[in-house]
């Protein structure tokens, strides 16, 4: 899950972006108004943490903007405002959640767990399912049968970004944007990388789908019955032999 944080105190910003890369978030963090309407407008976000009082544009005339435009994108307001009527502009201007200052940072992760449950491809406590593989994006766990295995951080937000799409096929610029942010110096074949590292992980826990690459447009999750075709930048890597101990760690 990628996050966007607008927040203009900078200690606060630091502090809250660095709880929430511990918890295995991808997380841009802007300090301005119009940036941060530039940031959200992009539409690569899974959820936007909003600050209220900023400089350039204030929250609510951000929020607002963004769902004018159609964007629907879940967004948590922080605010040191905690009267109900502040409350209640912020959740009429199109928040889905509000959070007043100052707060504790694990109830802010609660309440990110909870937007994320309202996704359809969430499950329980925002773990998600794609044929026999079970992910828990917050402790970067690939569960399949019996058998678990810990990812990278980086593969387990390609697996998460894979299975929310339900076999679509997401593009390789989407893929970029969303692992490496707006600023990272990274390029396709950081993805082509990272797209054979879960190809191998997916091979260690012994399951029956698979990643396939659409040539010229990106990748998708397949299931077991669907053939899976040798690409030219990634070849799918040979299951275990019988007998074979499982591999319990797939690194970057």
């Amino acid at each position: 899950m990628r996050i966007l944080l607008i927040e203009d105190e900078k200690y606060i910003a630091r502090a809250v972006a660095e709880v929430l890369k511990k918890s295995h978030y991808a997380v841009d963090v802007v300090h301005d108004g119009n940036e941060g309407l530039a940031y959200g407008a992009t539409g690569i976000y899974d959820l936007i943490v909003l600050d209220i009082m900023l400089p350039g544009l204030d929250g609510l005339s951000i929020l607002k903007k963004l769902r004018a435009d159609g964007l629907t994108t879940p967004v948590i307001l922080l605010t040191a405002r905690n009267a109900t009527t502040d409350k209640v502009s912020g959740l009429d201007a199109g928040a889905d959640d509000y959070l007043p200052k100052p707060f504790h940072t694990e109830e802010l992760l609660a309440r990110i767990r909870a937007l994320a449950r309202r996704n359809p491809g969430y499950v329980d406590e925002g773990a998600l399912e794609f044929s026999d593989l079970c992910l828990a994006p917050w402790t970067l766990t690939l569960s399949c049968g019996g058998r678990q295995i810990q990812l990278s951080v980086k593969v387990a937000q390609l697996l998460e970004l894979l299975m929310v799409n339900k076999g679509a096929i997401v593009a390789k610029e989407t893929i970029l944007r969303k692992l490496w942010g707006f600023d990272a110096d990274a390029g396709s074949n950081h993805v082509e990388a990272h797209v054979s590292l879960l190809r191998k992980a997916l091979a260690q826990a012994g399951s029956r789908a698979g990643v396939k690459a659409v040539r010229g447009l990106g990748y998708r999750l397949v299931e077991p019955q669907e053939p899976q075709e040798l690409q030219a930048d990634s070849l799918s890597p040979a299951r275990p032999s019988a007998g074979q101990a499982p591999v319990s760690q797939c690194s970057v």
